[in-house]
């Protein structure tokens, strides 16, 4: 069998290297014939060179296109459409949810200061009353044993002095009985505020109190008191409302306390304003 014009051409012209050309939008691939010798068969080299290799048109490009159908159709026009149009991530599901996250933060902070604020006047005053803090008395019961009422002898007697005084949206006339006492610490005593409504209908009025020297609070206890209860006074009606308090005997043991002398209480009443089923103050 005679043999073909390609293997009669590598036979004469070894070794065949292929490379590739410049980098392009579409890759080519050219023949490059190395220790080439056209003495054997100068025509037949030249007509596979002139035939196969002297195009730079890619292979895939010279093939046929496919077959056409309703179906390829389809799908080519969906790769022309996903060609044409930009890449864009789908980040909508990844905003909705950040959204609702700050949505929900941002009402649980609401929700927590209507909390807080509604909730800080009763948790302020029990606070105080139990540390004395703000210059507020205690009224904490559990302080109330037997030792700590027991009169310092040889402590000197502190001079209480007492201050009243009306909000102007209560139309009420409040003073106190007495103007000063002389206690021990430790030693209980009994003071009493005259309190009378001037208007014409029945009022509901609310007393806050406080201690000066504010450092002197801690050590200012009541047994009975008529503060941040609701008063009920009738037109033109008076009544007396007693305080029971001591001094605590620690506070003779205090190095912060010495040189204090005396110490006031002071009350202020004010009109009672009911919200939400508590009775406050309006001021």
């Amino acid at each position: 069998m005679k043999p073909s014009i390609v293997s009669q051409c590598l036979r004469c012209a070894p070794p065949l290297l292929l490379r590739r050309s410049a980098p392009s939008r579409t890759p080519q691939l050219t023949l490059l014939i190395v220790r080439f010798s056209t003495a054997s068969q100068p025509n037949a080299v030249l007509r596979i060179q002139n035939r196969f290799f002297s195009s730079t048109t890619p292979l895939w490009d010279t093939l046929p296109p496919p077959l056409s159908s309703p179906q390829n159709a389809t799908v080519n026009a969906a790769r022309a459409v996903r060609r044409s149009t930009p890449y864009r991530p789908d980040y909508s599901s990844h905003y909705k949810q950040k959204n609702t996250s700050l949505l929900y933060y941002t009402a649980s902070m609401i929700l927590a200061t209507l909390t807080l604020s509604y909730a800080s006047v009763p948790l302020y005053r029990a606070i105080c009353q139990r540390t004395g803090f703000g210059g507020i008395p205690i009224t904490d019961s559990t302080r109330f044993t037997p030792d700590k009422l027991l009169p310092v002898e040889n402590a000197s007697r502190i001079r209480v002095t007492f201050n009243s005084s009306v909000s102007s949206t209560l139309d009420w006339k409040f003073t106190p009985q007495q103007r000063e006492v002389y206690v021990l610490p430790g030693e209980t005593a009994l003071a009493f505020y005259k309190a009378k409504n001037n208007s014409g209908e029945d009022v509901i009025g609310v007393a806050t109190y406080s201690v000066t020297p504010g450092q002197v609070a801690p050590y200012f206890s009541k047994i009975q008191c008529f503060c941040f209860e609701e008063q009920k006074l009738n037109a033109g009606e008076e009544v007396d409302m007693p305080v029971f308090f001591f001094i605590d005997p620690e506070f003779s043991n205090d190095p912060l306390m010495k040189g204090i002398e005396q110490v006031t209480l002071s009350y202020t009443f004010f009109k009672a304003k009911y919200e939400d089923g508590e009775v406050r103050a309006l001021v």
